[in-house]
């Protein structure tokens, strides 16, 4: 395992608590944020003090601890204490991502370069790959797959409608809300749709997505928000970094780069399942295309 990828990783604990905060009650927030800005500080403490530190319950504290994926307290302490030696292993401190109206174009590139590379990250380290591994498979054998997306999801679900149609499967994207449903009312077991929401709440995504389920379709949803109301039409949720959005950085940016990197790992998937067929496929639309990337003799029209 490269250096990158065990950086990505063993930040997973950070990276959770980023995207499943905004579900989380108020005190649970407390108990999360309490973890996440002082993981050594937290790893010493008993689920007594860590409940007394953060103005909660013991309970809550539990709570907190499976809804980010451990068991219990005392093995969410051991990843607290994991977390608190690689921050102390002198990796260099995060540049601030606040953009100012006034910084110089330098600073901007630096400051949106070191977000895109940390909603990677976490995105990466949030993604259930048992969910990815269940919607790869119902992806790659269904008779027809329709993606669901408005405004900068829609863009998303346009990308991966084009790549599934280059190896050879049937997908169209619906982004107008009343054809969506009209499409969706004729899915049936064996058919995919797929919604693309970020805030987990979009009515225009979550309607069609309800009426592919309730025809039997296999739905998954790709979400920044796991509990949002898109979640209980969904199969399998996919879940996306929600990074924190600022004045002149809206949500839609960032949520857009985490979107695409989980429609890259769902297509790349598919195509590992269905490589007889996706392989001719891409070769057939390549040499379709090539002629239009060949450079024009002089004189020639």
């Amino acid at each position: 395992m490269t250096r990158e990828v065990k950086e990505i990783f063993g930040n997973a604990l950070a990276a959770k608590v980023r995207t499943l905060g905004p579900s989380m009650t108020r005190s649970m927030q407390r108990v999360a944020e309490a973890v996440a800005k002082d993981p050594a500080g937290c790893a010493v403490l008993t689920v007594t003090g860590l409940a007394e530190l953060t103005g909660t319950s013991e309970a809550t504290v539990v709570r907190t601890a499976r809804l980010l994926g451990y068991p219990g307290y005392r093995d969410l302490r051991l990843a607290l204490a994991g977390l608190a030696a690689q921050q102390q292993s002198g990796r260099a401190p995060a540049i601030t991502t606040d953009i100012a109206v006034d910084d110089p174009l330098a600073d901007v590139v630096a400051k949106l370069a070191y977000d895109e590379q940390q909603t990677l990250a976490d995105t990466a380290a949030g993604l259930d790959v048992a969910q990815l591994g269940a919607a790869v498979a119902a992806t790659a054998s269904a008779r027809r797959i329709d993606v669901y997306g408005v405004g900068a999801s829609g863009l998303v679900a346009q990308d991966l409608t084009q790549k599934l149609l280059r190896i050879g499967l049937i997908a169209q994207a619906h982004s107008d809300p009343h054809l969506a449903v009209t499409n969706a009312v004729q899915l049936r077991t064996g058919d995919v749709a797929i919604a693309i929401t970020h805030s987990g709440s979009t009515g225009d995504v979550i309607e069609p997505l309800r009426v592919a389920f309730e025809h039997g379709a296999t739905t998954v949803a790709i979400t920044g928000r796991p509990g949002g109301a898109v979640a209980q039409y969904a199969d399998h949720v996919l879940t996306t970094s929600t990074a924190r959005e600022s004045e002149l950085r809206p949500a839609a940016m960032s949520s857009r780069t985490s979107q695409l990197l989980v429609v890259d790992c769902l297509f790349v998937g598919v195509a590992q399942r269905t490589y007889e067929t996706a392989a001719p496929a891409l070769a057939a639309s390549y040499e379709a295309l090539a002629h239009r990337h060949r450079r024009q003799a002089p004189g020639s029209r």
